[in-house]
Parts: structure tokens; sequence; C-alpha cells
């Protein structure tokens, strides 16, 4: 038995429709009695009741009809005539490429359009070819106004670069994502490879715009992007595959460049542009090297860096043989993180001292402001002594002149005093961030991913000495005395912090600091 043709009617009128008396009922039976005298079975009835013909493309009724069309649950559509089913011509031939490529038919009963005939199809064909010229004119229309719009600096669509977001047609920086965008580059100057830095911001929880993680193609095509030195990149490239999607640069005297806000340096942008260029005519990619924490930190007493040979779990020096063991440095680290941190003994202890001096601080502040409301009192007094001409002009200016030095003096010290009780404040928060900060690192450290832990000891630290005996750090900050009242200590261009601990190459010993141990 042979199945039956299915095929969904289109019923749509306007209000004005409406009004004249024209119903969806009228309509949907004459469609149904034609379906019918074709043996079609009508499985779908797609409603558009008091709905302008201007544009109904993006009905939820035009697609649910599309939706069913491409899936092959009709292949079919009637309706009484081209304009219920819209009266925009550029909709009509999206109509007509969308049943044609689904091979599908429009049966438009006033017209006695049916492309299930040959004089159907003969109409249909030509409703194509017209689709195909309309978008053909219209590609060629926005093909010539690429490069004039690009020179006047108008937006040519398209999302922003990231880093950058369109307000009111104007590029300028997201400051969402603009760090992002820098920490690809400092990430890349330092690794050297683009998987690399896909996989430490995909660690460290970063997605890209869409949601997605990131990958090696992204980062280079970011790393390569101009925008980010401030030059925005327009009228660049031309589709040169319709059919693939495929791309291709236009010649560099087309291009035009708009100056935005830039993110980095052109120098650190020249340096990772130019090691891609250079892996590129090589051919060579950069070799991973193995996660070694302190692998370029670590220096002998001889003052040799010291290195992990392969198959080893020991840092040697290749001069004096000089050795440690790995996990050995590592105990002497977390300890040394211990120490430079405070307790919470201790942030209690400043925090009491602390208060005290706020407090002493408040009566002197206060103190100096009645001194000064006292100076501009004698000032006014003054004034009217020398208004009732009790005081000569001489008088008047000697003790004015000394009165007005007073308050100058006592004006340029009240900020000094101030200042002074927002760094004894700020004393409090140092302390409190840096013992959470410490218990946080050691309570994590086992957790960590061993390029993590990586990071965080470039983050802290300058050098380790390794000689015989002991071990010496030098770290970025010198951490901050528990009875110390001062503001923070300068960074190590002024001075570093230098802490020992005595170690053994045998068996590691754990560090009563070091956490699961």
């Amino acid at each position: 038995m042979k199945t039956k043709k299915k095929v969904g009617i289109w019923l749509r009128v306007s209000t004005d429709d409406q009004m004249h008396g024209d119903s969806l009922e009228v309509h949907q039976h004459r469609a149904s009695l034609y379906a019918e005298s074709k043996d079609w079975e009508v499985v779908e009835t797609y409603r558009l009741e008091a709905v302008s013909g201007k544009r109904v493309i993006d009905h939820p009724e035009a697609r649910r009809m599309i939706a069913d069309v491409q899936a092959g649950h009709i292949s079919g559509l009637i309706f009484s005539k081209l304009a219920r089913l819209s009266r925009n011509n550029r909709e009509l031939l999206e109509f007509a490429d969308l049943f044609q490529k689904a091979d599908a038919d429009l049966v438009s009963l006033a017209e006695s359009i049916d492309t299930s005939t040959p004089a159907g199809r003969m109409f249909y064909n030509m409703l194509a070819a017209m689709a195909n010229w309309e978008r053909e004119e219209i590609a060629s229309r926005v093909a010539a106004s690429v490069p004039i719009r690009a020179k006047l600096g108008k937006p040519l669509g398209g999302p922003a670069p990231y880093g950058y977001q369109w307000t009111d047609k104007k590029l300028i920086v997201d400051q969402d994502e603009a760090p992002i965008r820098v920490l690809i580059y400092t990430l890349f100057q330092k690794h050297k490879r683009k998987k690399t830095v896909a996989r430490h911001l995909n660690d460290m929880g970063h997605r890209t715009r869409k949601g997605a993680k990131w990958s090696d193609t992204t980062i280079e095509r970011l790393i390569r992007d101009t925008t980010a030195i401030g030059k925005k990149r327009a009228n660049y490239s031309t589709q040169s595959n319709a059919a693939t999607g495929a791309w291709e640069l236009k010649p560099k005297e087309d291009w035009v460049y708009h100056d935005v806000e830039p993110l980095v340096s052109e120098e650190l942008f020249n340096e990772c542009v130019s090691y891609l260029d250079a892996q590129r005519r090589n051919g060579k990619r950069y070799t991973r090297q193995s996660v070694n924490l302190f692998m370029s930190y670590a220096h002998c007493g001889c003052g040799t860096k010291m290195f992990v040979p392969s198959q080893s779990k020991k840092y040697v020096c290749n001069n004096c043989k000089n050795r440690i063991p790995m996990d050995t440095l590592e105990e002497c680290f977390l300890a040394e993180i211990a120490a430079a941190g405070i307790t919470g003994h201790d942030v209690d202890l400043r925090k009491k001292r602390a208060t005290q001096k706020i407090d002493e601080l408040s009566l002197l502040i206060d103190t100096h402001k009645e001194t000064i409301r006292k100076v501009d009192g004698d000032v006014d007094t003054l004034l009217d002594l020398y208004q009732k001409q009790a005081l000569d002009e001489a008088g008047f200016k000697s003790r004015y002149d000394e009165k007005a030095v007073r308050k100058t003096e006592l004006e340029e010290e009240l900020p000094r005093l101030l200042a002074r009780q927002d760094a004894i404040r700020q004393t409090i928060l140092d302390a409190e961030s840096a013992f959470e900060e410490t218990k946080d690192i050691l309570d994590r450290w086992n957790d960590l991913t061993k390029e993590n832990k990586r990071l965080l000891i470039e983050a802290v630290l300058v050098r380790v000495d390794i000689s015989e005996d002991e071990v010496e750090f030098t770290f970025l900050h010198e951490p901050t005395a528990a009875s110390s009242l001062t503001p923070p200590n300068p960074p190590l261009s002024k001075v570093a912090a230098r802490k020992q601990h005595k170690v053994t190459d045998s068996s590691p010993q754990p560090s009563a600091h070091a956490p699961g141990r």
C-alpha cells in the first residue's frame, strides 16, 4: 500500500482581514479539500491569527513549520495564496530556498502553484533562482561597502575581540576579559607553548567567552591579534570558498587599522608573535620541560645552578656534586611559608597593640582639631579688634601672620596623623590576611597540581641557596614581624628576607610545619 504524502496547512490572516470577514476556518476548509483531492494526509496546521504578513519567518508557528519540514515530518505546505504565506518578498524567497533544500513542496491555491507538478516545479526553480540572485546581490553590496566602512571606523559586524566590547559602536576594554587576555601573553612569554598556556588557563578556572575550555588554536589567534597593542585590524580577509567557509587574507595594502586602548606592550606582543613565527619556519615544537618545583631557583653554595638529572629525585650541582632530595627541599619551603606567616596569637596581639595605638592617636587628632579651631577663633578676634580700630595695621599684621603660620603647620600635620592611624589599621588587615593566606597554602598544598605549586613558588620566591648543611630562602617580600606596627615592608629592591634550615642529604626529616607528612 502506497504511503500517503504528509502535508501541513498554513493559515494566516491579519487584523484587517478579520475585520472584513476573512477567517482562518474558510482557508482551512479550502486547503483540506485540496489535500483530500490529492489523497494527501494533513498532519499539521499552522495558525497565525491577527498576524501581519510583513514579517512572519520569526513567528513561533513559522519556526515550528520550518523545523517540521527540515525533519521530514511534512513534505508539503498548502496555503490559500502567496500573500498568506508572507507579504515580504525576501521571506518568500527564503521559504522557497528552505523547501527546495528539504525536497518539499509549496502549494498556493490562488496562484495554482503546486511544486509537486511540472509547472509548479518550474515556478519553484524560478523562485530559487531569484533567491540566489538576491543573495549574490546582497553579498556584492556588502563586499563593496566593507572597505569604505572600515576606513570610516564603523563596525563591520561580528563580535568584539576577546578583552574588548562594543559600546555605542566603539571598541572599549572589557574589564572582566582584559586581565585574562594579558595573562595569555605573559604565560606564553614564559612557557613558549600554546597548549601549556591553554592548560594553565583551564586549570585556573578561566573559560572562553562562550564558556568553552581554551585550546591552542584560540591561544595563537588571540596572541596574533593586533587589537591587544591598540591596533584594531579591519578589511584584512575575505571568504575564498562559500561552500567550505574558508577564508583568505587580502593584500596588506588593503588592511585598515584603528586605534583602541592597548592591553599589552608592543615589546611583549612582538616577542610572542616572533616566537610563533619562528616555530612555523623551523617546524619545531617547544619541548615541554618536566615540572621541578625549584628549577632555576635552586643555587649551590658554590654559586652554580642546581639541576635534577633524568630519573633522579635530587637537585644536583654539576660543579661540586652537592645535592639535596627534592622532597627535603619542598619540606624546607613549607616550613619557611609557615614561619613567614603569623599565628592566630600574633594576630590577637597585634590587634591589641594596634587598638591601643589607634586610641592614643584619636585623642591626639581630636586635640589637634580643637587647636585649629582655637587658632581660627584667635584670628576672628584679631579681625574684630582691627575693625573696631583697637589694633593698628602694623600690630594686626604681625599677630595675624603668626596665627596664619601656626594654622598652616597644624593643617599640614593633621593629614599625617590621619595617615598614620590608617596605616596602623592596615597592619591589622595585613596580619589577618597573612595568617589566612599562610593557613590556606599549607592546608591546600598537597591538593595542588605540580604546575600550580610551581606557580605559587614563582609568586613568592627569588632564589634558594643550598650548602652542605643549610638551605637559605630569599623571598620577594620580607615577612612582617608580629610586634611591628609599621606599614608593610618594601619589596626586594630595598630589603630581602633570609631564613635558614639545617638539612642533611640522607632521608628527609619532615618539618613540624609541613602538612600531611
